[in-house]
């Protein structure tokens, strides 16, 4: 198999890349890219912790294909903070202790991310629905629920 050109925006940035056909979004980021952040967990979209944000919707990176991304957004967990500034998100997730072992963590928020731009202000349900994707090992759900309501409520008063 040849690798192929593919051209996409991460974080903002215009990135090109020689990807080979069957090589995952995940290992484009990690790998090529240097992106760390988005974790390789199980490889088969069960756990979450590849989830990155696709043209605004999440997505399991393990299960896309790099060339399915040609012409795209990304955004990974390194291009939510600003300006040397944390995001809300990872903010929240800092001060309500919603970090255990932090495997799971880009995933959750990233999913969290997204859950708030549909849902600004969203009920503890559908907290919960929305990271339903998501797996934590270290089973810190409660603190990071509470995270993603404390960072919408103070998102709101921004």
């Amino acid at each position: 198999m040849s690798k192929q050109a593919i051209t996409l925006t991460v974080n903002g940035v215009v990135r090109q890349a020689l990807v080979e056909p069957n090589q995952t979004l995940t290992s484009l980021l990690r790998d090529e890219l240097g992106l760390t952040g988005t974790k390789h967990g199980c490889g088969v979209g069960d756990c979450g912790c590849c989830t990155v944000i696709l043209d605004g919707e999440t997505v399991n990176s393990c299960l896309v294909l790099a060339l399915q991304a040609q012409g795209r957004e990304v955004l990974t967990i390194e291009g939510l903070a600003s300006g040397g500034e944390l995001h809300p998100l990872q903010r929240a997730f800092v001060d309500a202790g919603a970090i255990q072992c932090g495997f799971c963590t880009p995933g959750m928020i990233l999913s969290a991310k997204a859950l708030l731009d549909v849902i600004p202000q969203p009920s503890r349900e559908e907290i919960t629905k929305g990271l339903s994707g998501n797996l934590c090992r270290c089973t810190g759900y409660e603190k990071i629920v509470e995270a993603v309501s404390d960072a919408a409520a103070k998102m709101s008063e921004a």
